[in-house]
This record gives structure tokens, C-alpha cells and sequence, in this order.
């Protein structure tokens, strides 16, 4: 392998791992959202201090050509983010409704309860004479 070439992709992984540290340590990136991103990152840097590890790995699997596992791989962990993703917003989108229905409920109540102090506020000017 061409030490550039090696080099390189020590260097990519290794920034691709400190930017998902640094987005998880800025608040931008939760630690459960980043999980599979950090998998992919350790993997993407394991692959590139060994890269004759794809070339076993490819052999124990039975695939032919070791970049086809990485492209299968690679699939694999954005499926994976993607289902965590949706699954994540199913549970926002239960939870935006449930506000949206208790908003519309204290809206009511509050619109009630104005009705009442607007009657009673008309009738307690005759009740102090």
C-alpha cells in the first residue's frame, strides 16, 4: 500500500472520529444518535491502521472483492442510523401531538374561564352599590 494512501486514511478516520467527539461534546450531537456514526468511525480507523484486516475479513465472509464488504458495510450503518432516525421521529411526532392536544385543551379552558370572569366582572359593578 502507498504510505500516502495509508496515511490518509489514518487521517480521515481519525478527524472523522474527533468531529463526532467534538459535535457529541458541543451539544450538537446527542450520545445515542451518535453511537453507529462512533461504530463506523472506529471501524473506518481500524480498516485503515490494518488494512490487510478487509482483505480477511472479505475472505472469511466469502465476498470476492474486499471494498464490495466495505461498501456493504457502510450500507449497513446508514440503514441502521436511518432506522434509529425514524424511529426517533415517530416518537417526536407522538409527543409534538400529545402538546398539540393539551395546548388545544388549556386554550379552551382559558377562553372558560375568561367567559366566567367577563360575567362575573359585569355583574360585580351592581353588587357594590
Amino acid at each position: 500500500m502507498n504510505p500516502v494512501t495509508y496515511a490518509f486514511g489514518i487521517l480521515a478516520a481519525l478527524l472523522a472520529l474527533v468531529a463526532i467527539v467534538e459535535l457529541m461534546r458541543r451539544g450538537t450531537l446527542r450520545e445515542r444518535h451518535a453511537v453507529w456514526w462512533f461504530v463506523g468511525g472506529a471501524l473506518a480507523l481500524i480498516l485503515a491502521v490494518f488494512p490487510q484486516a478487509l482483505t480477511w475479513a472479505a475472505r472469511l465472509v466469502g465476498i470476492a472483492l474486499p471494498v464490495n464488504l466495505v461498501f456493504f458495510v457502510a450500507i449497513g450503518l446508514l440503514f441502521l442510523v436511518s432506522l434509529q432516525y425514524g424511529a426517533e421521529l415517530t416518537r417526536i411526532e407522538e409527543k409534538m401531538r400529545a402538546l398539540a392536544e393539551q395546548t388545544a385543551f388549556n386554550a379552551q379552558r382559558i377562553e372558560e374561564l375568561q367567559a366566567r370572569l367577563g360575567e362575573r366582572d359585569a355583574v360585580d359593578p351592581e353588587d357594590e352599590r
